[in-house]
């Protein structure tokens, strides 16, 4: 908040009580200049005494707002005493007002929202810490700010509803996440959110409106390109304006989502590898069985089944869609076909020959017609592939109890983009690249992976060969001495043991990448690694890369001498 905003929250006080301080202020004025005026008893001369202004401002002010403490200097006449009681009347009844009017005051809502923006602006002012800007706290904003807050993020959010905020309060955070409701997408708020300050470390878009998010994208491009900027985009038209200022990440969820089924049709070991590698920290990822190649049923055709109808067309495979408008005018992919109907009844799903299908892919927006269709559908198939949509997580029981062979839930596949490309940025480049690598390679790293660290979602981090990052290992590759990735994957507890982590790749400093590189690779200044394992290797590895005397250890099984003394003696 600048010093502007200050003054006009100073001044929105002054204006709603305007009225009963200034009659609060005639009251004292009037008090103080009648006992000024009001004859006192006779002094030492025999005339009557008089207070100055000093004392009756004085005598007034305390006798005003308590029980008073006596008469003074003297004890006054009775024409003074006569004034005080009028006085003290007159202020109880002025004091009442302006009590009143401070607590209708309170209850402004006007009011209200500028010390809850005045508080806001403080509280991000105070971060000296990195932090980042999250726009929108729906059900993806959450699932976002509870991941970053677990890996050690601060988060300022903004979200529009102030219902949705009153969440944060009750949830278990690690840290503090200033919050307030306001439009996301004016400029004035993110920047007083932070956006331009030196700890931030990027923008986040994930709010339901498109036209929000992309006001948020443009203004983070143009007033901190230095930062990442994340928005979430569902119309193609939205995607492409976002693309045209050059928004570094633009995720669609639907569109994505139908990528990964794709892939999951023609290559499902790439598919489980990369669900595997993106999964959110603590859940299990289950390899189920693969989608069959044959026809498909698709209910709903909104920007989701659009988006899957295309992708199963151009796999070369029929699907037909169900939805309760007639066909749309612009011509249908080779293989589409239509049905109207209500999906969830059983006349309309055998139309569309449910009975003879490989599956059903159950993509509206409304969880209770997805679950109807998916359980008709397996009554009049069995054996059919059933993908649902999970739009609200408190329908989570729900889906949970169907078994669906895949559950496709948007705010889970925004928050495992966003955390890839925000924790880990060399993850992005390897899911692309291992797609191309062939299902062979792909199966043979899943089974591989998955054998020594299990099926529970991996951690995934990179770590870079530098003075800042692994500045004992530097040193020894500085002096001459030959390091291997094997060497360093030693447990700094006891050698002979390996950690429980894999090396995925190695961006060289001569640009060449390595995936699933050898233990006899030999590291070198400047190349950076991708790791996936378990959390406590990455501590276990961070010791080892940081502290010289333990990678002594674990190069050459020899214990360094820890003090100067112990290692004087040693050479001696």
């Amino acid at each position: 908040m600048n010093r502007h905003e200050e003054i006009s929250t100073f001044f929105l006080v002054l204006r709603r009580v305007r009225k009963t301080l200034i009659t609060l202020i005639v009251i004292y004025a009037v008090a103080v200049l009648g006992l000024t005026l009001a004859p006192g008893l006779p002094g030492e001369d025999g005339h009557p005494t008089r207070l100055s202004f000093f004392h009756a401002f004085y005598f007034i002010s305390y006798t005003a707002t308590t029980i008073g403490f006596g008469e003074i200097p003297n004890d006054f006449s009775e024409q003074q005493r006569l004034w005080v009681l009028v006085c003290i009347y007159l202020s109880v009844i002025g004091w009442a007002l302006f009590i009143g009017s401070l607590l209708q005051l309170l209850q402004d809502t006007n009011l209200q929202n500028a010390i809850r923006v005045r508080r806001f602006a403080l509280d991000v002012r105070k971060l000296h810490e990195p932090f980042y800007i999250v726009c929108g706290y729906g059900e993806t904003g959450r699932l976002l700010c509870a991941a970053l807050d677990r890996m050690g993020f601060r988060v300022v959010v903004l979200e529009l509803r102030h219902d949705r905020l009153s969440d944060i309060e009750l949830q278990s955070y690690s840290m503090d996440m200033p919050h307030l409701a306001t439009d996301a997408g004016n400029p004035q708020v993110l920047r007083m959110a932070g956006l331009t300050q030196r700890h931030c470390k990027g923008l986040i878009a994930l709010t339901n409106d498109d036209a929000c998010n992309l006001a948020v994208a443009m203004t983070g491009r143009l007033l901190a390109p230095r930062l990442p900027v994340l928005a979430r985009a569902e119309k193609p038209s939205t995607v492409d304006n976002m693309a045209s200022f050059d928004t570094r990440h633009i995720i669609n969820p639907f569109e994505k989502f139908s990528g990964y089924l794709a892939l999951a049709m023609h290559a499902p070991a790439a598919y489980h590898l990369l669900i595997w590698l993106t999964g959110l920290s603590g859940t299990t990822v289950s390899r189920h069985r693969d989608p069959p190649r044959g026809h498909w049923v698709l209910l709903g055709y909104g920007t989701f089944g659009r988006s899957l109808a295309q992708r199963i067309a151009q796999a070369g495979l029929p699907v037909t869609v169900i939805d309760l408008n007639a066909a749309p005018q612009e011509p249908a992919a080779d293989g589409v076909q239509w049905v109207q109907g209500d999906g969830t009844g059983a006349h309309a799903l055998r139309r569309a020959g449910m009975e003879e299908a490989v599956g059903i892919i159950a993509a509206t927006a409304n969880d209770v017609n997805n679950l109807s269709a998916a359980v008709t559908a397996r009554q009049l198939n069995p054996n059919a592939f059933v993908i649902v949509r999970q739009n609200h997580h408190a329908n989570q029981p729900l889906f949970k109890s169907l078994r669906a062979d895949i559950t496709m839930v948007p705010r889970e596949i925004i928050a495992q983009e966003c955390l890839a490309i925000l924790n880990t940025p060399m993850l992005a480049p390897f899911l692309q690249r291992l797609q191309s690598e062939g299902e062979p390679w792909c199966e043979q790293v899943l089974q591989r992976l998955t054998d020594r660290l299990g099926w529970q979602a991996p951690h995934v981090w990179s770590l870079r060969v530098c003075e800042a990052e692994a500045p004992a290992l530097m040193l020894r590759l500085q002096a001459g001495e030959i390091v291997r990735v094997g060497d360093v994957l030693r447990d700094p507890g006891r050698r002979e043991a390996s950690l429980r982590c894999e090396v995925l790749q190695i961006d060289q400093r001569q640009g060449e990448r390595l995936m699933m590189p050898a233990a006899e690779v030999v590291l070198a200044p400047g190349d950076e690694l991708l790791f996936v394992g378990h959390r406590t290797a990455r501590s276990a590895l961070s010791l080892t890369v940081n502290n010289d005397h333990t990678l002594h250890y674990v190069l050459t099984g020899r214990e360094l001498p820890g003090s100067w003394i112990w290692r004087w003696f040693r050479q001696a």
